[in-house]
């Protein structure tokens, strides 16, 4: 990634393609244990994390974003770990979305916390919604995250459908011979 010709508040890829969007993940942590997630320490089996001293604070998030936005990022999109189990999030949400020249500002999620979340997350300025389910059956999504989740998911796309989010995406990993029969 490099900026564009000097003086142009733009970056660009090594194809000149103008880089619009930056991905901020806000954490290491998730509430599930998906079966694909990288990480995993074979001897415990718990995710590696890192302390919360060597994650950045949200004024550094934000300073980060404000020096994007200078170089001509108009969109954020929010991911982890989970997002959501961050705490103090809606607070660093309601913050960035008063960026002057950030447009966009777009949440990827497990859902799990998603219908509890919505309607403050749509008052912070979380317009577009990406939520992962890797399967439409309830006992399949157990097998995969390790937790009895897909109706507190589902209720959460309801959720951000009916406040009005546009567009809601739904994200699956295709894995084979486990949910590669649903696609």
């Amino acid at each position: 990634m490099t900026s564009s010709a000097p003086g142009e508040n733009s970056l660009t890829d090594l194809f000149s393609r103008t880089i619009s969007y930056l991905r901020l993940s806000l954490t290491d942590r998730c509430n599930l244990r998906c079966r694909y997630c990288v990480g995993e320490d074979e001897a415990s089996g718990c995710l590696a994390r890192l302390g919360h001293e060597d994650l950045l604070t949200y004024e550094e998030l934000l300073r980060v974003v404000r020096v994007a936005v200078a170089l001509g990022i108009t969109k954020v999109r929010l991911t982890g770990g989970e997002p959501l189990v961050r705490r103090g999030v809606l607070d660093f949400i309601r913050e960035l979305t008063r960026i002057d020249g950030l447009d966009d500002v777009r949440l990827t999620t497990n859902g799990v916390l998603l219908a509890q979340s919505a309607g403050a997350l749509r008052a912070a300025g979380v317009s577009k919604v990406n939520v992962s389910l890797d399967s439409l059956r309830p006992e399949r999504v157990a097998e995969i995250t390790g937790v009895d989740c897909f109706a507190a998911v589902w209720r959460g796309i309801q959720t951000v459908l009916a406040l009005g989010f546009a567009p809601v995406k739904v994200n699956m990993v295709v894995m084979r011979h486990i949910n590669d029969d649903e696609i």
